[in-house]
């Protein structure tokens, strides 16, 4: 049974928010060692920028995947 859009979101967005936290704890981390200095609001910024591109090529990834498994099917 193919997954539905609405599905489909909602895993994208679970897997999203937890890289999301993960990034952010990333980048505090990892900045110092590349000479970057930014204040948690700009950590927080960065993170969401991310997250939104993120989030939306999860989704279509997820969606191509569906299609080519339908089409697969059909043959």
């Amino acid at each position: 049974m193919p997954q539905t859009l609405t599905m489909s979101l909602i895993e994208a967005a679970a897997n999203v928010v937890v890289g999301y936290v993960l990034a952010i704890a990333t980048q505090i981390v990892v900045f110092p060692w590349f000479g970057i200095e930014a204040a948690i609001g700009e950590h927080l910024a960065i993170g969401l920028v991310f997250l939104a591109v993120s989030l939306i090529r999860g989704y279509l990834l997820r969606r191509l995947f569906e299609r080519l498994r339908f089409v697969a099917l059909r043959r």
